[in-house]
């Protein structure tokens, strides 16, 4: 379960589908028997926690909606990207089905004054283009042809990064699917595309105490 700071007070937690169940449990023994409006759960105590439908779930009312929609099984397409360094995958389920994982040259920036700078910012900006245009193309072989499986994409990593590689015009049916959320992942490895299944299915929830 991870945990982030959230915008204007409180915190995110994601939550596996699975055990979802078992943390509203432990929600009302920590915070009292709760009431729900919505996708929101309100302990006796004041605290409330915001539940909001994982990447390929459409939108629900109620809480029960939720936690039978985000286990149903459902497909996810994966980008993560930094520079040089590409995951594209396919999820189905909690099962990781297809995978690519690529590394690309690209070098690191200098300080100015360095040699030749103008020359080794062409150099790198050629690089990162190629590492880019790489990237596409095993994008394109590896979720353009089951785009119509797939109920969302989910994209992690570097935001600059993945902008680029979907900025590819034959790649605009696969962009479509992007969802809104950067998972925050390191430089992508296959270990990291096997977890990044469990964040993409995760449940967002937002809590906010008294």
């Amino acid at each position: 379960m991870g945990e982030r700071a959230a915008a204007g007070g409180g915190k995110w937690v994601d939550v596996a589908p699975e055990r979802l169940p078992r943390w509203l449990a432990n929600f009302g023994a920590r915070h009292g028997s709760y009431t729900e409006e919505g996708l929101t759960v309100i302990g006796s105590d004041g605290a409330s926690a915001t539940l909001h439908e994982p990447p390929g779930v459409e939108p629900v009312e109620a809480v029960a909606e939720l936690i039978d929609a985000a286990r149903a099984p459902r497909r996810l397409g994966l980008l993560l990207a930094r520079k040089g360094a590409v995951a594209v995958g396919i999820a189905d389920g909690v099962e990781l089905v297809a995978s690519k994982v690529d590394t690309h040259y690209v070098q690191g920036r200098t300080a100015a004054g360095g040699w030749s700078q103008q020359r080794f910012a062409r150099r790198r900006d050629n690089q990162a283009k190629a590492a880019s245009a790489d990237a596409a193309g095993i994008v394109g072989r590896i979720l353009l042809p089951e785009v119509r499986s797939l109920a969302a994409l989910v994209a992690g990593g570097d935001r600059s990064a993945v902008d680029a590689i979907l900025a590819v015009p034959q790649l605009s049916a696969v962009a479509a699917l992007r969802t809104g959320r950067m998972l925050d992942v390191p430089e992508p490895r296959h270990a990291v595309l096997v977890s990044a299944v469990a964040a993409a299915r995760a449940v967002p929830i937002l809590i906010r105490e008294p």
